[in-house]
């Protein structure tokens, strides 16, 4: 098989049987119907607020050839139930087809899981608390420069988006760098499992999702199955922080070889001489058996050199030479997460509004200090941190007293950052805090002057990129 997965694959890989004369390839796979197109196939998947099995109909309407099911659906599409004989089944039927199964996100796993399978291809898994999406555009592009890489789009890195992302394989595809989150124990285990990882690459390991997870020993835990999932050496590699303790401590879980990177000259490939150029980047040197190079390269803040080193670990692990690695690190599309935009009166908005946890925040501060013009951090709440909420808030707030000159803060979770800051000596008047992003975006239009540069960050569920939204239309330059 040379192509896309087509309908004989899918049903192989959810019964065991090859249909013959069921090669209509599938263009996409899908479960949100409004992405369905022409040869899309939809899985139709139950949600707390939506179920996905109301809009088969208009998956089918959009293009879709197929639909994954568990349940009968009022569309008069032809019926196939993956329970009953596949001999039975004629040679050909007419499209759209509906596949009955007894659970969807089991059948599109069972699919992913077999179509990775069919495919000789180094898989470049990555997980940790943070950078995990930025460490993955990065390390997929120093991997294009040598040869066709898949890597899983957006944020498709839990157990519905990593079967999505393998659904794009073929054969062309030489290289795949799959993202891998979590919420608890067990769940990178299985999405090991389905994707079959030889290269491992941890980040940071905080209390993001302590929520769910409890205590950081059980973060700890629940990234460490990513190292356990590997091959022995030297087919596998871990690729682990030097500088995180608990990461660093993951080398004794694992049969696979152990490539450190970090600040530390203990560590195999480790940087020094950082030096952050605002805006404009970042400037270091490279240090890798007993050769240096220096480097700069598009990625804001000093905090993206570990980003760097680890997308660098990724390609001299591969065999990649050191001209396509920086030629990799230097790609503009490397830059997903913190962006800069330009802001109302001249102003520039540091948009890092996708998600937030201490260690990010304090780094997104960071990266404000660095630059010129007055400081306005605009932050929000910080979700899923458990037991470490109060902590990881003051955390951030301590550090906001030291670069922001305004302050203002959104929701709940957000007031104790204001409330840290005020407490440790931070003027009254340059504090604000407020419950809604409409009511910080009132407040913006009151102080927002030329040369300022304003800092948007808070967890996704703050939906703080309305702020962005409303700063980046420039309605206040005429003011």
């Amino acid at each position: 098989m040379s192509g896309p997965i087509t309908l004989a694959s899918v049903f192989e890989g959810l019964v065991g049987d090859r249909l013959t004369g069921w090669d209509q390839a599938i263009s996409r796979t899908v479960v949100d119907s409004r992405k369905a197109e022409h040869g899309a196939l939809f899985v139709a998947l139950k949600g707390d607020q939506v179920d996905g099995h109301d809009y088969v109909g208009d998956a089918f309407s959009r293009g879709a050839i197929a639909a994954i099911v568990e349940h009968t659906v009022p569309f008069a599409g032809l019926p196939i139930d993956t329970d009953g004989p596949l001999a039975a089944f004629p040679a050909s039927w007419s499209l759209p087809l509906v596949i009955k199964t007894a659970d969807s996100l089991q059948a599109l796993q069972r699919i992913a899981s077999f179509w990775r399978r069919q495919h000789v291809v180094r898989t470049i898994g990555i997980t940790g608390s943070v950078g995990k999406t930025t460490t993955k555009e990065l390390a997929a592009a120093v991997l294009k420069r040598r040869s066709p890489t898949l890597k899983s789009e957006a944020s498709y890195n839990n157990e519905v988006g990593l079967p999505l992302a393998i659904m794009a394989l073929t054969d062309r595809h030489k290289f795949a760098v799959l993202e891998m989150g979590m919420y608890d124990v067990g769940e990178i285990a299985n999405l090991a499992r389905i994707a079959r990882p030889h290269v491992g690459v941890v980040t940071i390991i905080g209390p993001v999702h302590a929520g769910r997870a409890k205590t950081l020993e059980r973060i700890v835990a629940a990234k460490t199955e990513l190292v356990e999932a590997l091959p022995p050496a030297p087919e596998g590699v871990a690729i682990l922080n030097y500088d995180d303790d608990n990461v660093r401590a993951m080398a004794e879980a694992t049969a696979a070889r152990v490539f450190y990177y970090g600040l530390s000259p203990e560590a195999h490939l480790w940087a020094d001489e950082i030096d952050g150029l605002g805006l404009d980047g970042i400037r270091f040197q490279l240090h890798y058996q007993g050769e240096a190079l220096h480097v700069r390269i598009p990625l804001l803040g000093r905090h993206s050199v570990h980003t760097a080193l680890r997308a660098a670990a990724v390609g001299l692990t591969e065999g990649l030479d050191w001209q396509e690695i920086i030629e990799g690190l230097r790609a503009p599309s490397a830059q997903l997460r913190l962006v800069a935009v330009p802001g109302p009166c001249d102003s520039t908005i540091l948009d890092d509004t996708y998600n937030a946890s201490p260690a990010s925040g304090i780094a997104a501060l960071n990266l404000l200090h660095e630059l010129e013009g007055r400081k306005i951090a605009v932050l929000g709440d910080m979700l899923e941190l458990g037991g470490h909420e109060r902590e990881g808030h003051q955390k951030v707030g301590m550090r906001a007293l030291e670069v922001v000159d305004i302050l203002i803060t959104v929701g709940p979770r957000g007031r104790m950052i204001g409330q840290t800051a005020l407490r440790w000596g931070m003027d009254a008047d340059r504090v604000m805090m407020v419950d809604t992003n409409d009511q910080a975006v009132a407040l913006l239009e009151q102080v927002v002057s030329e040369g300022d540069v304003i800092l948007v960050k808070g967890s996704r569920g703050m939906a703080m990129e309305e702020i962005v939204g409303s700063l980046g239309r420039n309605e206040w330059n005429s003011r």
